[in-house]
This record gives structure tokens, sequence and C-alpha cells, in this order.
């Protein structure tokens, strides 16, 4: 097997995974489509493995394809994580300068941090942010991700953490849907409502149920495990559901439902890998969005 094979053609070979054909690998890389098919051939005679098969559809990954999937998505991060860091160190420039990933959660990403990211590059216009939503935990140990907002404590000891607060949760329903359908005043009127909730338990849920048991998922007359979804969904009148008490107050405006029975905290923190404090760059960017968030938590407590 040959050891030293180029990292271009993995990242042909993840390009081809995900767009299931050489001709959308080749408008994603943007190279010729000869030079992908090139490229798997090459990577295939290297490895002597046939990692893609031919259908009417396009081309299907092979077992061996599947299982290289993720050693080569971890070469994929380590190239963008050399490029990033080399940017974030420069040291031709008196600006501040570099591309900084940050991951949060769906909702953080499209109700909390745009505002506070344009804010951000209107002062600073060199630096490039490149922000990846997942409610999954990226991995700042192996630099998925440069910082990352997130909802558990830390527990990794060579990440720099910063708590925020905590982001208060409360029942929430528009206006509209009130209007139509009266406001509950107690738990047994909650009942009586269209409930908007989650689909599957995690182990948050399971803690707040706990406590909350009639916020059980049965009750729900939609379910959607994203919270933006659930946002949507209150927003446009469709029922009672869980939202940021923060949210209340935005441009579809939100009346806070028996707040004295429900009223659930997260805990937010900032992180970012300790091999970056030297970054001025991932400074910068850490402490304008703990800034941020912190105005962000603070709203509904003035």
């Amino acid at each position: 097997m040959n050891t030293s094979i180029p990292w271009e053609w993995y990242r042909t070979f993840l390009a081809v995974l995900r767009e299931g054909s050489l001709s959308g690998a080749s408008r994603t890389l943007a190279i010729t489509q000869p030079t992908a098919g090139r490229h798997i051939a090459a990577l295939e005679s290297a490895l002597n493995q046939v990692l893609f098969t031919r259908s009417q559809t396009g081309l299907l990954a092979t077992d061996t394809a599947q299982a290289l999937k993720i050693h080569a998505e971890a070469m994929e991060s380590t190239a963008n994580t050399l490029e990033r860091t080399a940017a974030n160190f420069s040291l031709n420039s008196a600006s501040i300068r570099g591309v900084v990933r940050v991951t949060a959660s769906d909702i953080i990403g499209v109700e909390v941090l745009p505002p506070l990211i344009a804010q951000l590059r209107e002062s600073n216009p060199q630096i490039t942010i490149e922000l990846v939503l997942s409610n999954r935990v990226q991995d700042l140990l192996h630099r998925e991700a440069d910082i990352a907002i997130r909802m558990t404590t830390p527990i990794q000891e060579q990440l720099i953490a910063r708590r925020i607060g905590g982001i208060e949760l409360g029942l929430h329903a528009s206006t509209a849907y009130l209007a139509r359908h009266g406001t509950p005043q107690s738990t047994e009127d909650l009942l009586n409502h269209a409930l908007i909730g989650f689909d599957q338990n995690t182990p948050f849920i399971r803690q707040a149920l706990q406590k909350f048991p009639q916020l059980n998922r049965d009750f729900f007359a939609m379910r959607t495990d994203s919270d933006v979804a659930q946002l949507s969904l209150i927003r446009a009148g469709a029922g009672i559901g869980i939202c940021h008490a923060q949210l209340a107050s935005g441009h579809i405006p939100l009346q806070r439902i028996l707040p004295h029975f429900f009223s659930l905290y997260l805990e937010t923190w900032l992180v970012m890998h300790e091999d970056l404090r030297n970054s001025r760059c991932c400074k910068f960017v850490f402490d304008a969005l703990a800034k941020g968030l912190e105005e962000y938590i603070c709203q509904t407590r003035t």
C-alpha cells in the first residue's frame, strides 16, 4: 500500500461521497471531472480497494469507502485547522485578522449570534467567521471548531471556559393564538391547548420531566427536535411551546404563559482550546461573543 497518498485525493474522495458523482465533486472542488476521476482511480490503486461502484443514480460508496469516511473527515478537519491557525497567528499585520470557526446550537446560531457577528465584522472586517450550527457537541480538542457555545459544563482540562450565565426557558404563545383560544390560567388548562414540544428524549429533557411531568411527549400536538422549528411554530400561532424568555420581544411578540409554573435555565458557556490563547483573532472573537451573550441573557432581568 502506498503510504504517501496526497491529501487532495482524499479531498476528492470526500467530495464524491457527499455529492454522489464525479461531476458534483468536480463542481464542489472547482476541478475538472477527468481530474476528479483520476484522483479516485489513483486512490483506489494506492489502497488496492474499490471505493465506488456505478449505478443508475450515480456512484455508490462501498463498505470500504464508508469505513474510510470518518478518517478522511478527520484529515479534512486537520487541514482546515492548519489553515485557520496559520492565519490567526499572522505576525505581519497590525490589524486583527484571521479565520475563526464558531459552533453553536441551531437556536443560538439563528436567533442570537447574527447581530453579534454583524457588529463584530463591522468594526473588524479582516476577521472571517465560519459559523457551524449543530446540536452535536463539536470536538474542540481535535479542533473541529475554534470557539464553542455550549449548554453543558465543559470538563476537558485543555479548554478555556467562561461561564456566561443561565438562559431562561419559559412557555410562550403568540398573541394571535391566545386571542383564538384564550390564555391558560392553570396547568390543567394547559393540557386543553395545542402544545408544541420535543420528539426524542435527551438527558436534559429527561431531567426536566422529573420536575414537569405535565409536559410529557404524549401531550404534544406537534413534535420536533428542532428548536428553530418549535420557535417558528410558536410564532406562527400553532400553539404553546418552550423557548428562550429573551425571544419573547422579537419581531413577532410572544406572551409568557404560567411563568410561576414553568421556568428552566440553560447554563451557557463559551469555550476555546487553550492552544488559541495567544491568537489575537480568536481571543478578540471570544471576548466579543462573551460580551454579546451576557447582554442577551440580561435582557429579561432589566
